[in-house]
């Protein structure tokens, strides 16, 4: 049985493991995933965004969360805290991003379920992701409780140029309720 650790990463942390973060996200894109690149995209290519993720991190605009299996980051997800001032009770969940090695081990479901307590530490009780209409990832949502919020036609391109629907969804944590 793999060894497996969720964590969260630092400034500090996200910076070292820039190499490991660009590996995934190459990865994830190689493998047609609709994450805001297009292939090729090499590891390389994938660190400018990593770096921007460890600037968020440390503005406390975003929470980095890892999933590592015997020592090794296989999978990512961020919570977008950077909201605006009258959205303090709203988070979005960014990249959820597992290494094609590591599929079939549980940890997207053990990557959402800390983003999720993550959130609500934080005081954000509705949480938003969007995710390329028709993809597996689609049903791992529903899987997981969120509900489809509906969907926009060609809202992005798959990374082979191809036009992809976008499905918003959302998930409350807690009843909700008014601040007034």
């Amino acid at each position: 049985m793999p060894e497996i650790n969720i964590r969260l990463l630092c400034e500090e942390e996200t910076r070292a493991a820039l190499p490991a973060l660009a590996e995934i996200l190459s990865d994830c894109v190689e493998g047609g995933a609709s994450v805001g690149f297009m292939q090729p995209f090499p590891p390389k290519d994938a660190s400018p965004f990593w770096e921007g993720v460890a600037a968020a991190v440390a503005r406390d605009d975003v929470v980095l969360i890892v999933a590592e299996v015997n020592g090794r980051i296989v999978g990512t997800v961020q919570l977008g805290i950077g909201t605006m001032p009258n959205q303090p009770h709203r988070a979005d969940v960014k990249k959820l991003l597992i290494h094609r090695d590591a599929r079939g081990l549980g940890l997207a479901r053990r990557l959402m379920e800390r983003a999720e307590i993550e959130a609500m530490r934080r005081g954000r009780r509705v949480l938003v992701l969007d995710t390329a209409t028709g993809e597996p990832a689609e049903a791992i949502y529903e899987r997981f409780g969120w509900l489809r919020a509906g969907v926009v036609p060609d809202y992005a391109l798959m990374p082979d140029g191809r036009y992809c629907g976008t499905t918003f969804f959302y998930k409350h944590l807690a009843p909700y309720c008014m601040i007034p």
